[in-house]
């Protein structure tokens, strides 16, 4: 098997008319949804359970076994003990996080650009498995993809030669910026470009998963970058891999095109059920907590609350900057009343862990 040579971009071989009414039911909810964000008074804080389960979900496609609950545990009680796999393991998932977060204050002021991609992958590669294949930057040695532990000779897939990966990405580049017909069709494209490219030595696929709702919100789709699609592809692995694995062994740009689009479709609605559950769920707090706290607090509370559904005393005291004192009273009144549950007793060095399972349920 010889390294791929990707096909420059923009492409010729796209049917628009088979993909014509995934496109407007992709644009029609994607639509929807941006409504939803709008009407949001801080997106990016109230939704930020959803950012923590997707880095949970993308890293989890690539073979960390961290749950959602593990992560929110370590955050609310970061001296907790691990074993050396599963501390590795988080560490990727708040890498991944980080390199969001860090991407979409960039994306503020800078346009979409290798220089910014490469600045992720640094930021998702630190202090993790991987930190030691050159973080930052594209490869210049061959890379490939089997199965564990076999050579090249066993690849089921070898990338670009390392010479083709520069202009590869410099094609991308400009194609991130090109006038396509439709932006989420050229999203399915600029996602498994990258992908077939695979330009670093390791977390490609998690970049990739990245550039999802950095285009989405560069483009202007979105006004929030707060749409991921790992939950669709973590549920549909085998076939998101092989429509990817179809384009280099077939030529099939329509049909990962199109499976890309009934992923948008499908996450859309997804996205605007649990976003509406939250929102139901933080208007009805918004009454209940004031009546029976009778806190002058009760509003920095419910905020804080919302940022994470799992927790510790001193972490909600921090988030809402109340005194501890108060934290303490309003915990135990919204414990008696089935709000927030103990899930683990204070002991020694160890804090009490709380949850806040409404909204949990709905994250999860």
């Amino acid at each position: 098997m010889k390294p791929f040579k990707p096909e420059k971009l923009p492409l010729s071989c796209i049917d628009w008319e088979r993909q014509i009414s995934f496109i407007s039911q992709a644009h029609n909810l994607l639509g929807k949804y941006e409504g939803m964000l709008q009407t949001i008074v801080n997106p990016n804080l109230f939704l930020s359970p959803l950012t923590t389960q997707e880095a949970v979900l993308s890293s989890k496609i690539e073979g960390t076994q961290a749950t959602l609950d593990e992560v929110l545990r370590y955050e609310a009680n970061p001296k907790m003990v691990l074993s050396p796999e599963r501390n590795a393991d988080i560490q990727e998932i708040l890498n991944y996080r980080e390199a969001i977060n860090y991407a979409v204050e960039r994306l503020k002021s800078i346009p979409l650009s290798l220089n910014l991609i490469k600045d992720v992958h640094s930021i998702l590669m630190n202090s993790v498995r991987g930190m030691n294949k050159t973080p930052g930057e594209f490869r210049k040695v061959q890379n490939y993809i089997g199965p564990p532990g076999a050579d090249i000779s066993q690849a089921t897939y070898i990338p670009p030669s390392p010479e083709e990966v520069m202009p590869a990405m410099d094609n991308l580049e400009k194609y991130i910026h090109y006038e396509e017909k439709d932006t989420i069709v050229q999203l399915a494209i600029i996602k498994a470009q990258f992908e077939i490219i695979h330009p670093f030595l390791d977390g490609n696929g998690r970049i990739g998963r990245i550039l999802i709702p950095l285009f989405l919100f560069y483009k202007n789709i979105i006004s929030k970058p707060v749409f991921y699609l790992s939950t669709y592809l973590e549920k549909h692995r085998d076939e998101y891999y092989q429509h990817l694995n179809n384009i280099t062994a077939k030529n099939d740009w329509n049909g990962w095109i199109s499976f890309f689009l009934k992923a948008v479709i499908e996450q859309a609605k997804m996205n605007i059920e649990k976003a509406g559950a939250i929102q139901n769920l933080y208007d009805q707090m918004k009454i209940t907590i004031p009546e029976i706290t009778g806190s002058k607090y009760s509003m920095q509370l419910t905020d804080a609350l919302f940022i994470s559904p799992l927790f510790s005393i001193n972490g909600l005291s921090t988030a809402s900057m109340i005194p501890k004192a108060t934290i303490i009273r309003i915990v135990n009144i919204l414990k008696n009343e089935k709000i927030v549950t103990e899930i683990q007793k204070s002991r020694g060095q160890m804090p009490g862990l709380f949850k806040f399972k409404a909204l949990y349920n709905i994250v999860k």
